[in-house]
């Protein structure tokens, strides 16, 4: 009773973090969302047509455009073609 009371006045940010701690899927969805936000989302809205086997090309051009990071590229990979 006292857990769900806890979660139930903490903040929507605690909640968010505490989710993507026991949730590894949701975490790296999350990463992913903010990456694509942060190089992508300024010229950009998510793909919705875009195949899995087009992604990984995309990125590649994408990646000398936008100055992405191999990092960046990964976690994007993983968001958009999972």
């Amino acid at each position: 009773m006292l857990t769900v009371l806890a979660v139930a006045a903490a903040k929507p940010q605690q909640v968010a973090s505490t989710q993507q701690k026991t949730n590894p899927l949701l975490a790296q969805r999350v990463e992913g969302e903010r990456v694509f936000q942060a190089n992508c989302g300024r010229c950009h809205t998510a793909p919705e047509t875009l195949s899995p086997r087009e992604v990984p090309a995309v990125l590649r051009q994408m990646r000398v455009r936008a100055n992405l990071s191999a990092k960046d590229q990964q976690i994007l990979l993983k968001l958009l073609a999972p």
